[in-house]
Order: structure tokens, then C-alpha cells, then sequence
């Protein structure tokens, strides 16, 4: 799993005592299925390798603050993310031309770890969450 560091500014969110201030910040796939439709993207066709790059993007960014994305309240969590992750808190990353990029965040005394979950159009992004 390709992660990097990036050391945050202090920074917390409240509502799921995520705490963050000079820990180093990692993002990383759910699984390998997941990392490996990432990395296919890049060899696709072009709105695959555009959509590579705005996931690279999305990627950049987390890394540098983790809640800059979109707290998603949990009482529009669809139950697939929990009974499958165990998630405490989830967040959307809006990507260009209407995509969407959930992650949550796990931390520790050490690092954190921003985890991404999946990204989808918009369309399969409002099935999901029942829009």
C-alpha cells in the first residue's frame, strides 16, 4: 500500500474527538481491490486517467488535512459502511464533474489514517446514500 506523510497543522473535530495536530497523515485504500481499480484508472481510457488525477488530487489534499472534505452526519450513514468497516465517522470529497470520494478517519497517539472507502459518480452516489 503506496502511503505518505504529511505532517498537519492543529486541527480537531469535535463531534467524533478527531484530533489533529502534528501527526503524521497517511491515506490508504480499503482493500486491494479497491488500490487496484485506482491504479487501472491511470491506464484507461481518458475520463479514466482524468478521474485518476482527480483522485491523486484528493489524495494530496487529505494528506494535508484530513477534514477537509465533508462530514457526512450519521444519521445518513448507509449501513453497508458500518456492518462492513466498523466506521466512527465518514467523510465526502467532492471531485470534478459531480464524483464523490467517501474516507473515513482512523487516529492514534502515532499518525492518522485517512481510509478510503470508494468513490462513485453522482448518480451512484445518491443510490447509495438514498437521496
Amino acid at each position: 500500500m503506496g502511503t505518505r506523510s504529511h505532517r498537519n497543522p492543529k486541527n480537531t473535530f469535535n463531534g467524533s474527538q478527531i484530533t489533529i495536530s502534528d501527526k503524521p497523515a497517511y491515506v490508504a485504500f480499503i482493500d486491494e481491490k479497491l488500490e487496484s481499480s485506482f491504479e487501472e484508472l491511470e491506464e484507461g481510457k481518458f475520463e479514466d486517467k482524468t478521474l485518476h488525477k482527480f483522485i491523486e488530487r484528493a489524495i494530496r489534499d487529505i494528506k494535508e488535512n484530513p477534514l477537509c472534505g465533508i462530514k457526512i452526519p450519521k444519521k445518513l450513514w448507509p449501513k453497508t459502511y458500518i456492518q462492513n468497516y466498523g466506521v466512527s465517522n465518514l467523510w465526502k470529497y467532492d471531485l470534478p464533474n459531480a464524483w464523490r470520494l467517501i474516507y473515513t478517519i482512523k487516529t492514534d497517539e502515532v499518525m492518522i489514517l485517512n481510509i478510503i472507502l470508494e468513490w462513485f459518480n453522482h448518480k451512484d452516489y445518491e443510490k447509495r446514500f438514498k437521496y
